[in-house]
């Protein structure tokens, strides 16, 4: 018996030679890319040759499941040092996040063999040179940015063999041949779905671009934003044991020469015991049953996750709002709510979370969001930090969070909320006549207050609270609760997911009109991004339109209401309320921040505190009265 448990034991380390070598490869090509991407070594301290990337220590690095390098993350972090090609040796990269740095150089040819990576990030930087071709070779590229860099050249022609990818952006670059795209050997038939920004050629991006659905509403609401897949790690490299990067000659004559020592070793180990064991009648003191028992009654390791939070475990013992009794849940609680979460009792879903109708033993009607903890902060205590943000606020116009629970044994968060039966905002626009879901124009007006007294709350400073910024308004993070007021979905929740995600979701409001132009350009967010997106949010209620033409907002702008208000009312509006609402979401929606007003003198604009606003540019963002 013992015979065997030792050649098993030495073989098992034999086996476990190469997958050790790879694990050192992958090391040295972080080291690689540390030394090139951070020469002065000011952020990347806590890549350490004596560190282990999967353990989460390194920034920005998360590993999948076979203990992968999966994903790299360091967006906004100043990075000024170039690229290297030794990112190249992480074969199991599926997303790499270096936007908004000042990296500089060339891309290397070499990104051309990530085979599994979806998602490159590199805009916003000073890469300069051309495109390299190396990246058709990319066959599961979903998602391109190298918008907003020096690059030159011409778009390489196999870039139009990637079938799967969805979005490009290419603009603000110094490129040639854009509007040739297609003709210049773009196969553009191969990507029936593609659509871009910057690249003449392909139709700008909608919102039926971004399938999905997330909406702690009404089940049956089709929604069309779907957060792209950034850092979903665990799905890639994950059906065969991932492959090493090609190595080096040195490198496979080492491989070579220690597992033939280690198998040669070890064989003659095996027949000794074998040979010593035969010869030797010596009994056990332990049976073969009782042998069963001890190992039975040993600790199984478990495997290493992405993320340490996934050893958090919450139940009625862990309760962040403990002045409301209702806050207590435990995971059995919400799995019985939710029918084990059933797909009947699904609302939506995205790459990250999903939605579910849940029913509370006193019958009590709730939304349950699941949370992947894969796309959540990997420190614990910036995880609770937000987190108890987050239970710190409470406005009528913000959907109540009821409690919360983790489960490590599913790897998923839950947060509990009101449920909102009327769905979200988005649900009222672009409705036809009879349709049942056109907003009369009382509804219009009290909605759009609503959001107005749930953002300024947000953006308010008190002892119970910080002054926070939501970063992501919608009309899809707006809901309607039975009375038809209105309830702001999702606020300070982005402090809870890793900054990819972060970045992923906010790239679709980007696409879908909401953001600033300052973010657009520099990547920054303050509460005037907030009023901006407002704004947005402002003129699609009015219109009652999703996408806002050009021509549709030269009719706002010149309170032309035949072109502007939604023709579904039938003219049963009150003009004067509708041109200061008009005048308000114009000024909201200024390409200057400073020039926009604050939530508070929006609030009270709209409670009808503040004067008639035509002539020179106050500073609250309102037109001074002449």
């Amino acid at each position: 018996m013992i015979s065997h448990l030792v050649c098993m034991t030495i073989l098992f380390l034999g086996l476990s030679c190469l997958q050790h070598v790879c694990a050192n490869a992958e090391l040295s090509a972080l080291m690689e890319m540390k030394a090139s991407l951070d020469p002065e070594n000011k952020i990347l301290s806590s890549w350490t040759r004596d560190g282990d990337p999967c353990s989460g220590s390194f920034l920005g690095v998360g590993c999948n499941e076979h203990r992968k390098v999966g994903n790299i993350s360091l967006p906004s972090r100043g990075l000024a040092g170039e690229l290297s090609p030794a990112v190249a040796e992480l074969r199991c990269l599926s997303g790499l996040y270096l936007q908004f740095n000042k990296l500089s150089g060339e891309i290397p040819r070499e990104i051309g063999n990530l085979t599994e990576l979806t998602d490159l990030y590199l805009d916003f930087n000073n890469f300069s040179g051309i495109i390299p071709s190396e990246i058709g070779r990319m066959a599961s590229l979903q998602v391109l940015q190298l918008n907003n860099n020096q690059l030159t050249g011409s778009i390489p022609q196999e870039i139009g063999f990637l079938k799967k990818l969805s979005y490009i952006a290419l603009e603000h670059n110094m490129l040639t041949g854009l509007q040739r795209l297609n003709g210049g050997g773009f196969k553009g038939g191969n990507n029936p779905n593609l659509c871009g920004v910057g690249v003449l050629s392909l139709r700008n991006c909608t919102p039926l671009d971004y399938e999905g659905k997330v909406n702690p509403g009404e089940g049956s609401v089709p929604l069309a934003v779907n957060i792209p897949k950034a850092a979903n790690v665990l799905s890639h490299c994950k059906h065969h044991q991932p492959h090493c990067s090609s190595p080096s000659k040195s490198l496979i004559l080492i491989i070579g020469v220690v597992s033939a020592t280690v198998s040669l070793l070890g064989l003659g180990i095996c027949i000794a015991f074998i040979y010593r064991w035969r010869r030797q009648k010596v009994g056990t003191s332990v049976d073969e049953s009782e042998d069963k028992r001890l190992n039975a009654d040993q600790p199984k390791e478990l495997p290493r996750n992405l993320t340490p939070l996934i050893s958090l475990e919450y139940s009625q013992e862990w309760d962040p709002m403990t002045t409301d009794a209702t806050a207590k849940f435990n995971v059995e609680e919400v799995e019985s709510a939710a029918q084990h979460f059933s797909d009947a009792n699904l609302l939506g879903r995205s790459n990250f979370s999903a939605v579910y109708r849940g029913i509370l033993k006193d019958g009590g009607v709730v939304a349950i969001k699941s949370i992947n903890l894969t796309a959540c902060k990997s420190e614990e205590a910036e995880f609770m930090k937000g987190l108890n943000m987050i239970t710190s606020l409470k406005h009528d116009n913000l959907i109540k969070l009821r409690g919360f629970c983790c489960s490590k044994g599913r790897g998923e968060c839950f947060l509990i909320y009101d449920y909102a039966s009327r769905g979200t905002l988005s649900r009222y626009l672009d409705v036809g006549e009879g349709s049942g879901f056109v907003l009369n124009w009382p509804t219009r007006v009290s909605i759009i207050k609503g959001i107005a007294r749930g953002i300024e709350y947000l953006h308010s400073c008190d002892d119970n609270k910080p002054a926070i910024v939501h970063r992501n308004i919608s009309v899809e993070k707006i809901l309607l609760n039975e009375q038809f007021s209105a309830v702001i979905l999702d606020s300070g929740l982005l402090k809870l997911f890793a900054e990819d995600v972060v970045y992923s979701a906010l790239k679709v409001s980007a696409a879908l009109g909401y953001m600033a132009p300052e973010y657009i350009t520099s990547g920054s967010f303050t509460e005037k991004s907030d009023v901006y997106a407002f704004g947005v949010v402002m003129l699609q209620v009015l219109s009652g339109k999703c996408m806002l033409t050009s021509s549709l907002r030269a009719s706002a702008e010149s309170c032309d209401f035949v072109g502007f208000i939604d023709p579904n009312l039938k003219g049963k509006f009150n003009e004067n309320e509708a041109a200061k609402l008009t005048k308000v979401a114009v000024a909201c929606t200024n390409e200057v921040p400073e020039n926009r007003p604050t939530m508070a003198a929006v609030n009270g604009e709209l409670a009808g505190e503040g004067q008639n606003f035509v002539g020179r540019v106050g500073h609250d963002g309102f037109h001074e009265a002449v």
